[in-house]
């Protein structure tokens, strides 16, 4: 299976890239961003795009791919609604119109949110535009498309947030982790289970489009 990879670096990507790497089924894995992961293993390739709107120049190798996951994503905290579709629904958008054209035997997996209002009239700002980019990469003439919603995701394996703030809350709240999924098991999952549930939505499909913490749980399981 080959495989493109968007958000290699941050928190969520850094896990589905591991496991990518260590599952034997993944014959290639390219890691598309601005900038290189820093990783290397020999099933990894890197492309670098300074303008993640624009695929013009390097279409040729986007071809005969078999799934791309999408983890790339930003806070909305601070940001105003407009700048904040820009670089999610925009940029999410961009990407995935090219690939549907490219590929369209792919099956496209996006790392949404827990919470994403499918409605897009709610009153949260992020979630009305994670709801309308979930259901405009729904259009799209993939073979399959899903929506993962993960809630708190317990890094593993040395997986990092780029955030500071963000990789401090995870510290000081790394020795309740037992506690969370016992006490709210639907709305805690780990990195290593988010990106094996990626890869079995991808190699055998999963029961909804939208894929809930409790499906990731039982897909990366």
């Amino acid at each position: 299976m080959r495989i493109i990879l968007f958000g290699a670096t941050g928190m969520v990507g850094q896990g589905v890239l591991r496991e990518c790497l260590v599952d034997g089924d993944v014959t290639r894995v390219l890691c598309v961003g601005r900038r290189p992961s820093g990783e290397q293993h020999p099933k990894l390739h890197e492309l670098v795009v300074p303008d993640l709107y624009d695929y013009s120049a390097v279409l040729g190798q986007l071809r005969d791919y078999d799934a791309c996951f999408f983890c790339l994503g930003v806070s909305s905290v601070g940001m105003k609604e407009d700048d904040y579709r820009r670089v999610t629904y925009d940029l999410t958008l961009a990407a995935g119109r090219t690939l549907a054209r490219l590929n369209p035997q792919m099956t496209f997996i996006y790392v949404s949110g827990a919470g994403s209002d499918s409605t897009e009239r709610g009153s949260v700002m992020w979630a009305r535009v994670k709801g309308a980019t979930e259901n405009a990469l729904m259009r799209l003439p993939f073979k399959a498309a899903y929506m993962f919603r993960p809630g708190f995701i317990e890094p593993m394996h040395g997986v990092r947030s780029k955030t500071a703030l963000y990789q401090a809350a995870y510290v000081i709240a790394r020795p309740i982790f037992g506690l969370l999924q016992r006490w709210a098991p639907d709305r805690v999952t780990t990195s290593v289970k988010v990106g094996r549930a990626m890869l079995m939505a991808a190699k055998r499909g999963a029961p909804t489009p939208l894929v809930e913490v409790p499906d990731i749980n039982r897909l990366g399981g």
